[in-house]
């Protein structure tokens, strides 16, 4: 066949790389400038490209077209295929056909990667032969060349979902629908539900589906009872209304069913050295340990492989003790949401800081926590106007600098021992710093500095 790629980022190029590995001719085509990185891969390959183009003649002779998923069905080029009846796919579609690998796919509005990881870090602690992909970074199609892996574990946005249509998981995990991207589902939720339902459309009664089932538009918009797949819901709680997989029975002891139902044997695994933190990280942990029991991994396994996680780096991120406070960078914090997870997941006293530019935010739904768990507040952004009209009136405290290494500085003096000092800005970064993951770098090389001294 020939196959036209749309996209020359990590999963275009990838996409490319397996289909000429599989002997079909590939063009490649970018609206954008193509990082030298890749134009080097695609060069050295022999493959052909264009970029900050698209080119209709040469893209609409394709048999099939591999389409990036940062591409809208509404883009023009998407629309010409589309008059043309040219089937469109996605990477995980392509990688999907050439693998014998068992796929565990993760989705869900929230917690994505730290789930992703977490399920890698387990299979790989007790020797399983398994490779991490998606949208972590990873090419799958890339990996899918060589095939050397037995299992894949995958992170899917609901975007990399649009187009699949065969592709079918071993493992589906769905941790949360919250609206998100409604702006690509016509402002839909239930359009952007079925998108993240996709990841179970294709398994049958071979297949697992982990989800949550504290999660009211996963109740709402999937129909359990039509599906022969094998189901393993879990939950914060132990729920009589519903057969559950697992469920903690205290904060840190966790209840795991294989066969929830009739013929059920429940067994117990201790989630006490885990070092994640967060109600959303709970949730996160039932279905990464419910994936690992699947694949068969044991609880002593288990338990010994989340003492030793270590989350991406900005992610509720321990980053150091002194003086008995505790210093966490959570700066991929980027809206209110992430930040409430944040405020509600930490029991001590918190000394916040928080700020950058405001992307509309209503921050009503941290009234409560905030008044309850934080004494004080360091805002750290250009324009702190709105932070302090909100919170003012509530913490005791409210502080203002355009400094990093100024607002730890003052999070330290406020702090006493046994308080967090905790970096979940609310914001996006844009207005001191070059990202979210410049702000937490700088959060870590301040507080490094001060353990230094």
């Amino acid at each position: 066949m020939h196959i036209v790629i749309l996209g020359a980022a990590e999963s275009g190029v990838g996409a490319a790389l397996l289909a000429q590995a599989k002997g079909h001719t590939v063009f490649v085509s970018d609206r954008g400038p193509i990082q030298p990185d890749y134009k080097q891969q695609l060069t050295e390959a022999g493959i052909e490209f264009e970029e900050n183009q698209h080119s209709l003649d040469k893209i609409l002779t394709a048999d099939e077209v591999v389409k990036s998923p940062g591409i809208p069905e509404k883009a023009p080029v998407i629309q010409a295929l589309r008059e043309k009846k040219t089937p469109i796919i996605s990477e995980i579609e392509l990688a999907g056909r050439y693998t014998r690998a068992r796929c565990i796919c993760i989705t869900g509005t929230n917690g994505k990667t730290t789930t992703t990881l977490l399920i890698h870090h387990l299979l790989k602690s007790a020797g399983l032969n398994v490779g991490l992909a998606g949208n972590v970074g990873y090419s799958l199609a890339e990996q899918v060349i060589e095939d050397k892996h037995d299992y894949y574990v995958v992170e899917l946005s609901s975007f990399q979902l649009d187009d699949t249509h065969d592709f079918q998981p071993w493992i589906a995990i769905l941790l949360n629908i919250t609206p998100d991207h409604l702006d690509r589902y016509g402002y839909s939720l239930e359009q952007y539900a079925q998108a993240k339902l996709r990841i179970v459309r294709n398994q049958d009664s071979e297949g697992t589906f982990i989800y949550n089932a504290d999660d009211e538009n996963i109740q709402r918009y999937f129909k359990s009872a039509l599906r022969p797949v094998h189901q393993m819901p879990f939950s914060l709680h132990h729920r009589p209304d519903i057969h559950l997989a697992a469920y903690y029975e205290t904060a840190d002891l966790m209840c795991v069913d294989l066969l929830p139902g009739y013929y059920s044997k429940t067994e117990e695994v201790s989630t006490a050295n885990s070092p994640l933190i967060g109600q959303h990280n709970r949730q996160n942990t039932l279905a990464a340990v419910l994936a690992a029991r699947v694949a068969g991994l044991e609880t002593a396994q288990i338990e010994a492989a989340l003492a030793t996680f270590h989350n991406a780096d900005h992610r509720l991120q321990s980053v150091g003790e002194i003086n008995g406070v505790r210093y966490i960078n959570d700066s991929k914090a980027t809206n209110v949401e992430a930040a409430w997870y944040a405020l509600d997941g930490i029991q001590q006293p918190i000394v916040w800081i928080a700020g950058g530019t405001d992307k509309g935010n209503d921050y009503s739904s941290l009234l409560n926590l905030a008044e309850h768990r934080v004494k004080a507040l360091v805002c750290l952004g250009v324009d702190n106007a709105k932070l302090r009209a909100t919170f003012d009136p509530i913490i005791p405290q409210v502080l203002e600098t355009q400094s990093m290494a100024d607002a730890v500085a003052r999070a330290t003096a406020l702090a006493a021992p046994g308080d967090v000092v905790l970096l979940s800005p609310c914001c996006a970064s844009f207005d001191l710093f070059k990202n979210y993951e410049d702000r937490g770098q700088q959060f870590i090389q301040c507080v490094n500095e001060r353990m230094g001294e």
